[in-house]
């Protein structure tokens, strides 16, 4: 009896110890730590405009916007640029249905001119690139000129101590016969006109009114005219800024 619980005492311990020594050979994985990959930079544009613009010239039915690109894709662009023309400031920040269109040449500053536009119309114009890139940041406005236009300027012919007499010169700016004008200004002091020749004077005091009289209303395109101002003041001003509408 002692033989076999010594026999079964000596099997048991021999797996045991079988047990622990296969046990003790298959070690435990080390997990491998995951690596973040680096993000790429960014693109980083200078802080400034990608290309400027202005009107620089305008008739009645056409308009001239010169403009400026100073940075190429992608923080600017690429010549051609197509600048659209829009009726209203809201249709130009929608890009709502464009009224008028023109292509740019090759040059990186240059000038286009957009024609068969509506006589005295304002209009807002933007500028997309070839790859129909909006620019984001033009939202301008500009306006035809007027079928029937004239300027006033004047000139102080003499002056003395209490007064002066000027002329004022009545052009025809527009592209049609005018058959009438008025000039209108704002005295800065206490100037009073005294006399007027070759005008009718409509109003007086610190805002004052001229039109024309009979003979010389008639004016062609490009033709002038003149009146005289006889003028009591204390002090002669400088010059005299005057408006004119027909």
């Amino acid at each position: 009896m002692i033989r076999l619980f010594l026999a079964v005492t000596t099997i048991t311990l021999g797996v045991w110890a079988g047990t622990t020594s296969t046990a003790e050979a298959t070690p435990t994985p080390t997990p491998t730590p995951s690596v973040t990959p680096t993000p790429s930079p960014t693109m980083v544009c200078p802080p400034a405009l990608p290309i400027t613009a202005s009107v620089t010239g305008a008739t009645t039915t056409s308009l001239t916007i010169s403009y400026s690109i100073f940075f190429r894709p992608p923080c600017g662009y690429d010549p051609p640029m197509t600048i659209s023309l829009f009726a209203s400031r809201e249709a130009a920040l929608q890009w709502q249905t464009p009224v008028a269109e023109a292509v740019s040449g090759p040059e990186r500053t240059g000038a286009v001119t957009i024609y068969r536009l509506t006589p005295n119309t304002e209009y807002w114009y933007r500028f997309s690139d070839a790859e129909g890139r909006r620019d984001p940041y033009v939202v301008s406005s500009a306006r035809t000129l007027s079928l029937t236009a004239c300027r006033a300027t004047a000139t102080i012919d003499a002056r003395w101590g209490n007064g002066f007499v000027a002329t004022v010169t009545v052009r025809n700016v527009g592209t049609q016969p005018l058959d009438r004008w008025r000039v209108s200004w704002r005295w800065s002091g206490d100037e009073r006109v005294q006399t007027v020749w070759g005008g009718v004077v409509e109003t007086a005091g610190a805002d004052v009114a001229v039109r024309n009289t009979p003979y010389n209303g008639a004016l062609a395109p490009g033709a002038v005219t003149t009146f005289g101002l006889l003028v009591v003041s204390s002090a002669v001003p400088d010059g005299l800024t005057m408006a004119c509408d027909s």
